[in-house]
């Protein structure tokens, strides 16, 4: 793959203004991606529409064109997926660290193969992502798993049904358990299964493929294998990740978005938190219009969880809107140990900010008196100042746009490959709601050519 680094981009935001008008989102990039991987349990060919124009989606269709799919879009945002036949088993080492998708293509390879080796996973630097309930969850189905240097080799005679119980509800492990069961001989239960709207989707999706999956109370999940998979059209439910970044800025910024596509069902936790905080919201025919409901800002204490909780991708715009609240918001991290790394060029902007150790927070924790900052003070209401910052990784990258739609001047943010990861066509989108922003490209200079 091409280093992002080699063609940067950096946005030129003025801030300052109100945003108003409507934006489109796109599909959610954490169904489609997956739903991408799924299509290789059958030999029949998958058609997907409403999938965004976006980095990580090139990057998983590299990959799975390297096993043997051939796909095209058929246009902007449908694409036709289809694997007669997997030339090859091993996914690539070039792609190790880019992302968690490998890991998920373990069960569809061995399905068609019996062996498959893929590297390790990647993804934003929001702490540590073991696999391992993973690899315990393929074993207990019947899959012999070796980790290698770089990578995990994976082979199976065939996999069989059994009882899951994972210690977390893991999106990924929760969806590698459904790939690999789908077509496993009997029955497989997952018990304490993470049941994100994106994982529903999935589900949907295989549904429609001929799989016989039952969502079940208490986070029970329960697979009857079937021995073949059938092609079929779908269409990945909306981001609601993008959905709360517009929503967050409307609200920052005392503007009026109207968030197409968006799905009340998707976003209640958030809707409910943004209502306290004094923000409004309409539910239209065809989205969700967000604005101010109250002059000030009121101060809230927030902590992540897992679905049906407040979603930890919300908390990074979340933090950036509650800079403008009036007093001290308090917002707890219990999903990943490692995620308030961006708030140091908030700082950097003029944001009251602090971090700390402690479980500011009632909900259990796993990171409880293990000396990772997971818990950050917001200090309102601070004015914000465009200064350079650059974007450390996806989540974050948003939450820096509409830090500099908020400060006063000019913000030079760079680092915009990691944002164009997740999000499509963001110039184009700002501008639809009355931002200012200017795309400049510079060809990056390497270390040797520096020297």
């Amino acid at each position: 793959m091409q280093s992002p680094e080699q063609d940067e981009k950096t946005y030129l935001i003025r801030g300052g203004r109100r945003l108003e008008g409507s934006v489109v989102v796109s599909g959610a990039k954490n169904a489609i991606g997956k739903q991408l991987v799924a299509s290789l349990l059958t030999p029949e060919p998958c058609v997907f529409s409403n999938v965004p124009r976006i980095i990580e989606i090139d990057a998983i269709l590299e990959m799975l064109s390297d096993v043997g799919t051939e796909y095209a879009w058929l246009n902007d945002d449908t694409l036709r997926l289809h694997t007669p036949r997997v030339k090859t088993a091993e996914v690539g080492q070039k792609y190790s660290g880019f992302n968690r998708i490998p890991i998920l293509m373990l069960s569809p390879l061995l399905h068609r193969t019996g062996s498959a080796s893929v590297p390790t996973v990647g993804g934003c630097q929001i702490g540590p992502r073991p696999v391992d309930f993973h690899i315990n969850a393929l074993e207990m189905l019947g899959v012999c798993v070796e980790s290698y240097n770089g990578g995990y080799r994976a082979t199976s005679k065939g996999l069989r049904g059994t009882e899951i119980t994972l210690p977390y509800p893991s999106v990924g492990a929760t969806e590698n358990c459904v790939l690999a069961a789908v077509v496993a001989r009997g029955t497989t239960v997952i018990s304490n299964a993470a049941i994100e709207p994106e994982v529903i989707d999935t589900i949907l999706f295989l549904q429609k493929m001929g799989a016989q999956i039952v969502i079940d109370v208490d986070r029970r999940i329960i697979i009857e294998g079937v021995p073949t998979l059938n092609g079929t059209h779908h269409a990945p439910i909306t981001d609601r990740i993008e959905v709360a970044s517009f929503a967050a800025a409307a609200v920052a910024t005392n503007g009026r978005i109207t968030v197409k596509n968006a799905r009340q069902e998707h976003m209640t936790s958030f809707l409910n938190t943004l209502r306290k905080i004094g923000g409004g919201f309409r539910v239209e025919n065809d989205g969700i219009t967000f604005f101010r409901q109250q002059t000030s800002l009121a101060p809230i204490h927030v902590e992540t969880d897992v679905h049906p909780g407040f979603m930890t991708d919300w908390q990074q715009p979340l933090v950036v809107m509650l800079t403008q609240a009036d007093g001290m918001c308090v917002v707890h991290e219990t999903v990943y140990e490692n995620r308030f790394g961006y708030t140091a060029a908030l700082q950097q902007m003029g944001a009251d900010i602090g971090l700390a150790k402690f479980c500011l927070g009632h909900k259990p924790c796993r990171f409880r008196n293990q000396g990772h900052e997971h818990s950050c003070i917001i200090r309102g209401r601070t004015t914000l100042h465009g200064v350079p910052i650059r974007i450390p990784d996806l989540r974050a990258g948003f939450a820096y746009v509409i830090a500099a739609l908020l400060a006063e001047g000019t913000t030079e943010v760079s680092g915009i490959h990691f944002l164009e990861r997740g999000y499509a066509d963001v110039p184009g989108k700002l501008e639809s709601i009355n931002a200012r922003i200017d795309v400049v490209s510079r060809t990056a200079v390497s270390p040797k050519q520096a020297a």
